[in-house]
């Protein structure tokens, strides 16, 4: 007789199916029998998780109906086959769209190369995750217009390529496009090539976006005389990167302009590689240029190298934001009558870093000044003549610029509520909330029987960029590497960690560390986010004493992975969070509060918004949506 547990999937989905036919006094409905099954079958994912818990958790507590809910979501059947497929990385890559589609993950959808074909003055309204190539080319005047363009969308892929090659007198308008989206993969590839007058104009671009990766890649190189215009590119976006490479590169009178770039921005990077590069008489200005943002980071390399009469503008940039790094390497080197002005730039709240190499090295003719520039600013190798300072501040600004309260300066990039202190948790106390909505996509958990088959490492990149599709630069192939990479972190002092793709995984590091008598919990609901809460009814788990626990946060990945870790001496609670004004109930929170704080950086958000610094005071943070904390059970 065949133990139970050597079974396959797909063997006890049958018998199942096999019994159920037999049992059942209805006429035979074989698709109603097959559902019926797939319902209560007993080896589907979920259930093999249930079974799993009682196995390894001692007690007899309601199971956390949060945490079941993200279990994959794979049949009995899916689960066989899928399992069978992750034995050939390559059988599984040749049918990922069914698996992400059946799986519920995160991956972005194969673009097949289209040829669109359209009359003069065309409007785009609503339209999404489609592949332009040779769109445009040749065409002689008229405009195109995209509005609504991937608007809200999950995970948009767009791609441009060849776009109005060789153009004459052509306009593009992009108004509104992929704004609200979450993970966006957006390529302008020789984009406006060669083209000759005409304008492309980009208005509200990926405004609001999480992850943005943005690519325009020999963007309107060898064109004469076309002008090019970013107003609100990206503002408001989060963590993502925007390059340009070879734009404007080899142009003629060209002018580009970037207003309101990556304005309130959080962590958005932006590269410049060869941008204008042996251009004649180009004119770029960037104003507002990741202004009001929080450790935006721009990188120059050979930006104007070998131009003619290049004007460039720099004014109000990065102004008023937190921290920040600029690195401008080559900028307009061996180039001729260049003309530079930095006007109000890298103001920022805290000090950031600025690095100029080989800046107009070679340059002749050029004027290049400086005026109102930040602090912290490395000069190497930089032009000896044609360059100016005025107002050039050497301090540190951050106490003139920083907004002060109660006598503790305040940093406005750390969210209001965001961090607490452990005297907040009291009935009556009225303080802010965070936004504690979950802002990754939606995703399950993997089987472990599958998860644990697939490569993950940074030495198997290749092979887990294969299994993802993901291209070189891509959004998904940026999300690979950084998960892999903060999974491979060594730990902080004092810290245990794992990374986790399956609810056994994290079942088991945390009775690993916590023994089985666990329990996990996790804020009930996001109501109360981004306002005023008043703190009612407050339980200390394990009595309010300090304890241990393992708290687990989303990564950004195909599939749900959590980075679990524990960290000496907390103090978790949970709390009623009412309606300040009619006093009702809305939400359940769990907070959680770090009683040493001696090994975090001095720069930590916490300490920017309370005060103090490392070892001086506790601070306390919500749970969010979706992360989770696990303690002993009382």
């Amino acid at each position: 007789m065949l133990k139970r547990n050597h079974m396959s999937p797909l063997l006890l989905y049958y018998l199942s199916f096999f019994f159920y036919l037999l049992s059942s006094s209805s006429p035979l409905n074989v698709g109603a029998a097959a559902a019926a099954v797939t319902a209560a079958n007993p080896f589907t994912p979920k259930a093999s998780l249930i079974r799993y818990w009682k196995i390894q958790i001692s007690n007899d507590l309601p199971k956390p109906w949060f945490l079941l809910n993200k279990a994959s979501p794979l049949t009995a059947v899916e689960y066989a086959t899928f399992t069978k497929l992750a034995n050939d990385q390559n059988a599984l890559a040749n049918q990922l769209q069914s698996f992400c589609s059946s799986a519920d993950l995160l991956c972005f959808p194969d673009l097949a190369q289209t040829q669109e074909k359209h009359g003069n003055n065309v409007d785009f309204k609503a339209y999404t995750n489609r592949n332009f190539t040779n769109y445009g080319t040749d065409r002689l005047g008229g405009a195109d217009s995209f509005r609504n363009y991937s608007d809200g969308e999950n995970l948009p892929v767009d791609s441009f390529r060849r776009y109005s090659r060789d153009s004459v007198g052509h306009g593009d308008r992009f108004a509104n496009y992929a704004p609200d989206t979450n993970v966006a993969d957006q390529e302008f590839a020789t984009y406006g090539v060669a083209a000759t007058g005409g304008t492309g104009k980009f208005s509200n671009y990926a405004d609001n976006i999480n992850v943005p990766n943005l690519k325009f890649t020999s963007y309107s190189d060898n064109a004469n005389g076309r002008e090019q215009g970013f107003a609100s590119y990206s503002d408001g976006s989060n963590a993502g990167d925007q390059s340009f490479a070879g734009y404007g590169k080899n142009g003629n009178g060209a002018v580009n302009g970037f207003n309101s770039y990556g304005k309130s921005a959080n962590v958005i990077g932006s590269n410049f590689n060869g941008y204008g590069q042996s251009a004649n008489g180009a004119n770029d200005s960037f104003k507002s240029y990741g202004s009001d943002g929080n450790v935006p980071e721009n990188v120059f390399k050979n930006y104007g190298g070998g131009g003619n009469a290049a004007v460039d503008t720099f004014a109000n940039y990065r102004d008023q934001s937190n921290v920040g790094d600029d690195s401008f390497t080559s900028y307009e080197k061996n180039s001729n009558a260049a003309k530079v002005n930095f006007v109000n730039y890298g103001k920022s709240f805290n000090e950031g870093t600025d690095k100029f190499t080989g800046y107009g090295k070679g340059a002749s003719g050029h004027s290049i000044g400086f005026k109102t520039y930040g602090v912290n600013n490395t000069f190497k190798d930089y032009a000896k003549t044609g360059v100016s300072f005025s107002q050039y501040v050497n301090a540190s600004i951050t106490s003139s610029m920083g907004m002060m309260m109660g006598g503790k300066a305040v940093n406005k990039w750390v969210e209001p509520g965001k961090f607490f202190r452990e005297g907040m948790l009291k009935t009556g106390t009225i303080m802010p909330m965070p936004d504690i909505k979950d802002k990754m996509p939606k995703r399950s958990f993997l089987p472990r029987v599958i998860s644990s088959k697939l490569p993950f490492s940074t030495s198997k990149i290749m092979e887990m960029k294969k299994i993802f599709h993901a291209g070189e630069n891509s959004s998904m192939a940026s999300m690979l590497a950084a998960a892999v990479g903060e999974c491979e972190r060594a730990p902080s002092a004092g810290e245990t960690k794992r990374c986790v793709g399956s609810v056994e995984d994290m079942i088991d590091f945390s009775i690993s560390v916590l023994g089985r008598n666990v329990v996990v919990r996790t804020t009930e609901n996001t109501e109360g986010s981004k306002k005023d809460i008043m703190i009612g009814k407050v339980s200390g788990i394990n009595g309010g004493k300090v304890t241990k626990s393992v708290s687990c946060h989303q990564s950004l990945f195909p599939y749900l992975l959590y980075y679990c870790h524990s960290v000496p001496k907390v103090r978790v609670y949970e709390a009623d969070i009412l309606d300040p004004k009619t006093k009702a109930k809305i939400n359940h929170g769990v907070a959680i509060c770090h009683v040493d704080t001696s090994s975090w950086s001095a720069g930590h958000g916490a300490f920017m918004a309370l005060g103090s610094g490392p070892g001086k005071i506790e601070v306390c943070h919500w749970i969010f949506e979706n992360d989770m904390t696990w303690a002993i059970a009382d």
